[in-house]
């Protein structure tokens, strides 16, 4: 019965015979083969006996079409009512079908089913033909019935669609139709009751649902014409409000059975293009848009109206932007796109209830997007839910507050105000918190947007991500990444003004606003991530002290850690600058608090005259003050030793700020004591340091006024220094310098340099006298240390080749140093005034190799070293004698001396590999073989020449293959030692080698893995079950899967079929 339905539309539809040129030939044809197939159609009806079926059950369809008109003269509807008459026919048959099929018992269980057998297909399955078929009657009643009735800017016209469209729209259109409404509503109608079955509907809707919604549209909401106008015959024709409003339910109905993306883009395909179109030759853009046509200011109402709708139910951000964005590339016009939606998202539809509701249900949607996992999808999603974000903090501030931040940093915000009553342990779970690092990291960093408002909502979980930062850094976690990123991009884009506050409070020299909860800390998530669990307590409070100390330590470390990595950004330097300034402030009050110290213990407290509370306040506010001193001075220490002078004092304004700040300490000091030099030494030797940078800076080649300028900040503290100071030598220094200053280089003493020199070489040589012999003051020393860690940190890496760089960084070579140095002629010029390096021979540099004094020691050594590496013709005669000496230094105790003796011995090593490596690696296998090495030290000696040997390998280059061999031989048997240390240095020394040897290694893998792979092996399977550390078991975890590969890949090698063409001779 179906497949006779569908041979009746066959008959029907079949395509046209002959085609002429001339339109209007096309016209007639047209209009000559519908009549001949309807003609054809009735005769086969009631003369074929296979149509009986088809042509009762098409008797009562008609019986029941108020609509059917049996004696229009128009061809074309009469057309169309056969079509709909048979499509109806269709429908009520395979209705029945369908409803028999699911009233029909299931199979008799004697009857067996196997996996295999496919279930029974329902009857309203229609095949690939039959589909064809249907799709070509539906296609005969939408270009007949339906778009031709549509209004003029409803709906895409049938004209700008294809040629044919065209010659059928003037063929329709230009009959004169009064029942234009009853036409389209009976179209409508039959098309709606066709979707009513599954099967048809996906036919009707996935090709003409745009049609239906414009036909609907105009049937429920196109305004009614005015009454005069009318006929009485018109009146009867016009579509009745009853029907209007079925209609409008009819809309309402199908906008919410369809897939939403599809609705948005028909809606925003009905809408129209621009109210006035941009010429045809404007760009391609604009031409795709104006082919839309410009639709009615009704029309264009109702779909902004149904659009707004569809954005604020459930899920509707999403269709929205799968409507716009579906099927793109992610190319340039795909970032214009996401732009585009970014703002239609953003911007309050007028047809929404208020502002407030609107945002409300939108912004849990944009972040919504930020969570797709396809890769595509996910990308462009992103790029909205970003851009949409970012205009919503900037553009609509209240809202963002109320209803995107929350949500957003509520896991973050939640992390500071944790309690344990609840109960769980696990105050924020690893989910959440991964999720809310991904989304901060989307819509700050990859949004990089640094606006005051998006700036503010970070500070304030800044010390909660910071804190996470600082867990992640000692465990293995996807989270490390993001949370640098965060912090870096909110280190570099905040304004200092905020910026240094923050870095304050993560210092722990301010108490941060939003930090963790206290009972609470984070915790390894099994995913890689991390959560926010209950703290257990410490039983021992000297457990408790050290973790809190040693937590505060590598929060300071993590922090300087970030601030290294600021390489363009001025604020670490700011950042310490500050610090120094803070310090500066405290020498000065210090004075005041040592005689308040003084009096309180040459008089006792009158107790009696304070209360309890008073006198708990007194002693809590002078430990509250002695404690934050301590915590400056322990950032201070950390930021010189992790942060190099090149992010710190990146620019000569700084290092003149740093200038500035270590002279007025210096003033501080003078009026403590009559002589300060022997007061305190190293503030001495701080200041000489201090005005030999300042000589340095001054004698660069190009100085601008700009630079001038910032130095005018120095003749204040000079001239106070000049004036003031007890030693004659600082006080000349310190005018010249000034004279300098003043005058932008014009006047240049010749002495400048070398007396700069002269004084910090003086200096250095009573500085072991001086401290063994002056007490200095408690508070004197946390303030000294200070100057000397940030001095002797930062002086270097201005000039390293000045003398005054030279002297200040090894005080023993000032004997000779100052003797040996002569400015150079002509100095009242304004360029430098280069001084000749110092000048010694090679056997005073033997005898101050041993010299006591460790400092005088070390600088031999290191030029013993220096004169090595320049292969200088005594050293190279006394290579025998120089190996003596740095063997027996290795021995040393002191590591400033040890180290020297190993950066000797490695250098020597590279200069003359085939005699000094075999002397190292016999006393590396075997210990020290000097009469006068210490046998109870050969274990560190031993060590000692593995790092030289370690060095050596590192230096070897393209050798090491020929020079190798002999070191993997020891190195193989040094893992067989009996001591732990020696196996694990020639574990390690293997490793350095075997990087080295690159290609040569293949021919050794056999003979260095032989005996340690089934150790190892072992060793990792070990670990894998019984150690504790779960960041150890990964790691064992992930070696023997790279053990498994590799096994894997060598006994099953990879099949690969090749073929091979041999030229015959």
């Amino acid at each position: 019965m179906t497949s006779a339905i569908l041979s009746a539309l066959n008959i029907l539809t079949k395509p046209l015979g002959e085609v002429h040129d001339a339109q209007s030939s096309q016209q007639e044809a047209l209009l000559a083969a519908l009549r001949a197939n309807r003609a054809l159609l009735l005769e086969q009806l009631q003369t074929e006996g296979g149509f009986n079926e088809v042509r009762r059950l098409r008797e009562e369809v008609m019986a029941g079409a108020h609509w059917f008109s049996s004696d229009t003269e128009d061809t074309t509807w009469g057309f169309v009512q056969e079509c709909l008459l048979l499509l109806l026919t269709l429908a009520r048959h395979l209705s029945a079908e369908l409803e028999l099929f699911n009233q029909t018992p299931a199979p008799s269980a004697a009857k067996l089913r196997t996996p295999e057998m496919a279930p029974p297909l329902p009857p309203d399955v229609l095949s690939f033909t039959q589909q064809k078929t249907m799709g070509a009657a539906l296609q005969f009643v939408v270009s007949l019935g339906l778009s031709p009735y549509l209004a003029p800017g409803v709906g895409v016209p049938l004209g700008r669609r294809s040629a044919f469209g065209a010659m059928v729209e003037q063929l329709v259109r230009g009959r004169a139709v009064l029942a234009v409404g009853r036409r389209l509503l009976t179209t409508t109608n039959v098309l709606l009751q066709l979707a009513e079955l599954t099967s048809l509907a996906t036919l009707v809707f996935t090709r003409h649902l745009g049609d239906v919604m414009a036909a609907l549209c105009q049937l429920g909401y196109q305004p009614h014409r005015a009454e005069g106008c009318s006929t009485e015959e018109e009146k009867m024709q016009e579509v009745s409000a009853e029907e209007r409003r079925g209609c409008r339910e009819a809309l309402k109905t199908l906008l919410g059975k369809v897939y939403q993306p599809i609705v948005i883009k028909e809606l925003l395909i009905l809408q129209g293009g621009p109210k006035q179109s941009r010429p045809v030759g404007s760009s391609s853009g604009s031409s795709s848009r104006a082919a839309l046509g410009s639709a009615p200011a009704w029309l264009r109402r109702l779909c902004g109206q149904l659009l707004s709708e569809r954005l604020i139910q459930p899920n509707g951000v999403q269709a929205v932007v799968r409507a716009i964005l579906e099927g793109g590339t992610g190319g340039e016009s795909d970032w214009r796109k996401c732009d585009g939606v970014a703002r239609i998202l953003v911007a309050c539809p007028q047809q929404s209830a208020s502002a407030d509701s609107y945002y409300r249900q939108v912004c849990p949607q944009i972040l919504d997007l930020l969570h797709f996992k396809d890769k595509l999808t996910a990308q462009q999603f992103q790029r909205v839910a970003t851009r949409a974000a970012l205009s919503v903090l900037e553009e609509k501030p209240s809202f963002a507050q109320k209803y995107l931040l929350p949500p957003l940093l509520g896991p973050l915000h939640r992390c500071t105000t944790a309690s344990n009553d609840g109960p769980s342990l696990v105050a924020v779970e690893e989910w959440e918190l991964t999720r809310c690092v991904e989304d901060v990291y989307k819509i700050w960093v990859v949004g990089n947007s640094p606006t005051a408002p998006l700036l503010k909502a970070l500070e304030e979980v800044l010390p909660v991500i910071f804190t996470l930062f600082c867990f992640t850094k000692q465990n293995v976690s996807h989270l490390r990444a993001p949370c640098q990123e965060i912090l870096q991009w909110y280190l570099r884009h905040a304004e200092i003004s905020a910026a240094l506050p923050a870095l304050r409070q993560l210092s722990d020299l301010q108490e941060p606003k939003n930090k963790v909860a206290a009972d609470f800390h984070f915790t390894p998530g099994s995913d890689g991530g991390a959560s926010l669990s209950c703290r257990d307590g410490c039983s021992d409070d000297d457990d408790a002290l050290y973790e809190k100390l040693s937590g505060e330590q590598w929060k300071l470390e993590c922090l300087m850690q970030l601030l290294a990595e600021l390489k363009d950004s001025d604020l670490p330097g700011d950042f310490f600058l500050e610090l120094l300034q803070e310090l500066t402030s405290w020498a000065a009050a210090e004075k005041d608090e040592e005689e308040e110290e003084e009096e309180e213990e040459k008089q006792e407290l009158d107790v009696s005259a304070m209360t309890l509370l008073e006198v708990e306040q007194q002693l809590l506010g002078r430990a509250e003050r002695r404690g934050q001193r301590l915590a400056l001075l322990q950032v201070l220490a950390v930021m010189v030793e992790c942060v190099e002078h090149t992010v710190l004092l990146r620019k000569n304004t700084q290092v003149v700020d740093f200038m500035v700040s270590l002279l007025q300490r210096a003033c501080v000091g003078l009026g403590q004591a009559s002589s300060p030099s022997l007061g305190n030494p190293v503030e001495s030797q701080t200041l000489s340091m201090g005005m030999g940078l300042v000589a340095t800076l001054l004698s660069a080649p190009q100085l601008t006024a700009e630079d001038y300028s910032s130095m005018s900040r120095l003749l204040s503290p000079l001239e106070t220094l000049s004036q003031k100071h007890p030693e004659v030598v600082v006080q000349e220094l310190a005018s010249n310098l000034r004279a300098v200053i003043a005058t932008h280089g014009a006047y240049q003493p010749e002495n400048l340099t070398a007396a700069t020199t002269a004084q910090s070489s003086k200096d250095c040589e009573t500085k072991p006298k001086k401290n063994n012999s002056v007490p200095l003051k408690k508070k004197k020393k946390i303030h000294t240390e200070a100057n000397n860690s940030q001095t002797s940190r930062l002086s270097p890496p201005l000039d390293t080749n000045t003398p005054s760089s030279t002297h200040t960084g090894h005080p023993s070579s000032s004997g000779g140093s100052a003797a040996g140095t002569s400015p150079k002629s002509g100095g009242k010029s304004s360029g430098s005034s280069d001084l000749s390096p110092p000048t010694k021979t090679f056997s005073d540099w033997l005898l101050e190799a041993c010299d006591p004094d460790v400092p005088t020691r070390a600088f031999a050594l290191r030029a013993l070293t220096r004169m090595v590496r320049n292969s200088d013709p005594e050293a190279v005669q006394a290579q025998e004698k120089v190996l003596i000496l740095l063997l027996e230094n290795l021995e040393h105790e002191d590591s400033f001396i040890y180290l020297s003796a190993i950066q000797g011995l490695a250098t020597l090593a590279d200069s003359y590999p085939e005699r000094i490596l075999e002397k190292l690696l016999k006393d590396f296998q075997h210990g020290p073989s000097l009469p006068t090495s210490d046998k109870d030290h050969s274990l560190e000696t031993r060590l000692k020449i593995g790092e030289v040997l370690m060095r050596a390998s590192r230096a070897m280059g393209e050798l090491a293959p020929h020079l190798g061999r002999p070191l993997l031989a020891a190195f193989l048997q040094g893992t067989r030692d009996v001591d732990q240390s020696v196996r694990a240095s020639s574990l390690s020394n293997l490793g350095e080698l075997c990087q080295r040897l690159d290609y040569a290694l293949g021919p050794l893998a056999q003979e260095v893995l032989s005996d340690v792979l089934l150790d190892l092996y072992r060793a990792l399977k070990w670990v894998v079950r019984s150690d504790p550390d779960e960041v150890a078991v990964l790691h064992a975890q992930l070696a023997l899967e790279e053990l498994d590969d590799i096994m894997r890949r060598f006994i099953f090698p990879q099949q690969k079929l090749e073929k091979k063409i041999v030229v015959l001779p």
